[in-house]
């Protein structure tokens, strides 16, 4: 993961208007697709989670997505640490794979 904030400025979103971000109803789903191949979409979505972060689309979650993950989780003290620990699970697993 880039640290800190850092990720901001390889953010795809990082070029459109807040506002089309920080929509309601059906407008959230066309947001949400701003993300989708975004290389910090995890760095985004941590920094969310783990500041609370009430509005707008954040690595590709809307705000009732990421409260209903938070209320699955709630023991969850860092986002940015368990998402860090998936990735890098995922990779070892995935090169696991291909060298097998």
């Amino acid at each position: 993961m880039i640290a800190d904030e850092e990720w901001r400025a390889y953010a795809v979103c990082r070029g459109i208007a807040p506002d089309e971000l920080f929509v309601e109803g059906a407008a959230q789903n066309r947001a949400k697709t701003v993300c989708s191949g975004c290389p910090v979409r995890t760095e985004c979505l941590a920094f969310a989670l783990d500041r609370r972060i009430e509005h707008g689309i954040w690595g590709g979650m809307t705000e009732r997505e990421r409260r209903a993950l938070l209320g699955r989780r709630p023991t969850v003290t860092s986002w940015r640490g368990l998402l860090e620990a998936a990735r890098a699970e995922h990779t070892r697993r995935e090169r696991s794979s291909a060298s097998g």
